[in-house]
């Protein structure tokens, strides 16, 4: 069992950058894939990014590839969001998770959520 706990968000202006770390508890985390998701208001949550439990393994949804690049450090128990040349559309709470199968349909242990808001 891992609980996820994100930090990193905050207020960027479009084009800026942010790193979003989600530190997860429990001794089985580096047999867990990792995933990043986003809710923005009034709409459903969404895919973001994925990795596997090595870190040989990523996916992206397409609205972030290419500005996107998620990673994990096992032995610190994080996992990390790199988001570059944000967007005003990338504003969301966005929440980390962890699932022992890489994309799974619904994983298992969520965080709490920690919001990015980018200004025009």
């Amino acid at each position: 069992q891992v609980q996820p706990v994100e930090s990193g968000g905050g207020f960027v202006q479009a084009g800026g950058s942010l790193r979003l770390s989600c530190a997860a508890s429990g001794r089985t985390f580096s047999s867990y894939a990792m995933g990043w998701f986003r809710q923005a208001p009034g709409k459903e949550r969404e895919f973001v990014a994925a990795i596997s439990w090595s870190g040989g393994s990523t996916y992206y949804a397409d609205s972030v590839k290419g500005r996107f690049t998620i990673s994990r450090d096992n032995a610190k128990n994080t996992v990390y969001l790199q988001m570059n040349s944000l967007k005003p559309e990338d504003t969301a709470v966005y929440y980390c998770a962890a699932d022992r199968v890489l994309l799974a349909k619904q994983y298992d242990y969520w965080g709490q959520g920690t919001q990015v808001t980018v200004s025009s």
